[in-house]
């Protein structure tokens, strides 16, 4: 199933972007990219290391270098959760692609998520799950061509749905 188009997953950490993503890409044929990956490689060193190295701020200005960069064709592309904060980045992901916002509630995330303070999340100090949420909430939104609750699905019927959410969404905007 090609589209012609890219594919972005956007949302909370451990929403499933890159779990999905890939699972996604071979049901599509798409290539895949994870853009945290893009980031680690880039500067050799893990996310936790880059915040503690150039604090969010600057944590996030390499995000958004990386994001603005990135140009592909049929692909499935999982964003880092912070990559909503970043204005030039997302657009560049726009500009040939589909958004998919995979929503899931924080209690959802607290469950999943079991290193917060290791994974590599751009959060203050002292913020949780709840704040963040609250505050990338209306981002994700912002950006979202689409918008999937996943909490009560298993893995491959999120990917059926994201297909399906897709599939409706270019149709509606006639890019078939």
């Amino acid at each position: 199933m090609i589209f012609d188009m890219n594919i972005i997953l956007i949302g909370m950490p451990g929403c499933g972007k890159s779990t999905i993503g890939v699972l996604l890409a071979k049901a599509m044929l798409y290539h895949f990219v994870d853009t945290d990956l893009l980031l680690q490689n880039e500067y050799g060193v893990s996310l936790c290391d880059l915040i503690e190295k150039h604090g969010l701020d600057g944590f996030k200005i390499c995000e958004n270098e990386i994001l603005s960069r990135i140009s592909c064709e049929n692909t499935v592309i999982a964003t880092g959760g912070s990559a909503v904060y970043c204005e030039d980045g997302m657009k560049n992901l726009k500009e040939n692609g589909i958004c998919v916002y995979l929503k899931l509630s924080p209690t959802e995330i607290e469950k999943r998520i079991d290193n917060i303070t290791t994974r590599g999340i751009a959060m203050e100090k002292g913020s949780t799950i709840d704040s963040l949420y609250l505050e990338r909430a209306p981002l994700y939104e912002k950006y979202a061509d689409v918008t999937l609750e996943c909490g009560n699905l298993s893995l491959e019927s999120c990917v059926l749905a994201v297909l399906k959410a897709v599939e409706k969404e270019i149709t509606k905007k006639g890019t078939v």
